[in-house]
Parts: structure tokens; C-alpha cells; sequence
């Protein structure tokens, strides 16, 4: 079996992640840069490990998005991001460009919903794609040529994967309710 036509990292879920589960490191002049290492390491890894042709990093864009316009109280019961986090997002971006890789942030939208798009517009050309992210709600984006890998556990998750962990086949709303999708 040959590897995914597209790569897409899930790059918010990616810092979130990174921040809450790595040590709190700093640079010399006592900036924070643990979730900016712990981000970059596992983008490394995966680009390493799955190497594709197409390659993208999606991060969630600042400033509201629509569904704050749809639903005032959206995440309204969120904390706001930790000062010594946001400190590491600008830097993460520069490092991510520099790196080569192209960086999508759409304003307005989450990096999920973008993620989405780009998995449904690649499924229906029939690319391969694998998506990047600890995020259990994308699972509903995996098909028969979307796949999901969580780079801090390992797991993967197939049609199969995602029958068996949340006792439903993954359906989005443009495909067929078959299962065999």
C-alpha cells in the first residue's frame, strides 16, 4: 500500500496539545518555547514518517469565526488561551513557513472546518489523504480515503477504527449513509 497523496496536520490541536502535555520550556531570554518544540517535533516526525506529495499545516486564524456570529455563546465557557501559549503561536508560524510547508489559516473559520473542506474536496478527486490531529471529532471525516493519526498516541484510525471505537461507521453529509462509503 503506498502512502497518502495529501498530509493535512491539524496544527491548533497540535499546540494545544503540545503546551498541556510537554514541560514548560524557555529560551535564553526566558521565552516559553516548549508547545513551539513539542509542535515542531511531531510535525518533523510525521513529514518523516509519511512523506506525501502534498503537505499542509492548518492552524486556526485569530479573531472570531462564524459560528460566534450564528451562536453568541460559543465557546463561551472556554478559558482564553494562556498568555505563555499565545506567545508561541507567532513564532510557530514563522518556523512552520520557513520550514517550507504551507500554512493555511482562513479567517473567520477553524482550522477544522478547513481541514474538513480539504479532506472532501481531495476524497472526491480520489486522493489519499491522512489527516494529522488529536482531535476525536474529525473522526467523522475518515472514509475510504481519509485515514486519521494521532502522532502522540500512534493510533489510527480507519472506517473500521472509528466503527469500533464509537460504535458508528463515520458518515459525512456528502456521502452515502452506506456503511461500505
Amino acid at each position: 500500500m503506498s502512502g497518502p497523496d495529501l498530509v493535512l496536520v491539524d496544527g491548533s490541536s497540535y499546540l494545544y496539545r503540545a503546551f498541556h502535555a510537554l514541560p514548560s520550556l524557555t529560551n535564553s531570554e526566558g521565552a516559553p518555547t516548549g508547545a513551539l518544540h513539542g509542535v515542531l517535533t511531531m510535525i518533523a516526525k510525521l513529514v518523516r514518517e509519511e512523506p506525501a506529495p502534498l503537505v499542509g499545516v492548518v492552524f486556526d486564524a485569530p479573531g472570531k469565526t462564524f459560528r460566534d456570529e450564528l451562536y453568541a455563546e460559543y465557546k463561551a465557557n472556554r478559558p482564553p488561551m494562556p498568555d505563555e501559549l499565545r506567545e508561541q503561536v507567532e513564532p510557530l508560524i514563522d518556523t512552520v513557513k520557513a520550514m517550507g510547508l504551507p500554512l493555511l489559516q482562513v479567517p473567520g473559520v477553524e482550522a477544522d472546518d478547513v481541514i474538513g473542506t480539504l479532506c472532501r474536496e481531495a476524497s472526491d478527486k480520489g486522493l489519499q489523504v491522512l489527516v494529522s490531529t488529536g482531535d476525536k471529532d474529525m473522526a467523522q471525516l475518515v472514509n475510504n480515503n481519509v485515514t486519521l493519526v494521532n502522532t502522540m498516541s500512534g493510533d489510527v484510525m480507519s472506517r473500521d477504527a472509528v466503527k469500533k471505537k464509537f460504535d458508528v461507521y463515520p458518515c459525512l453529509l456528502y456521502t452515502s449513509p452506506s456503511p461500505r462509503d
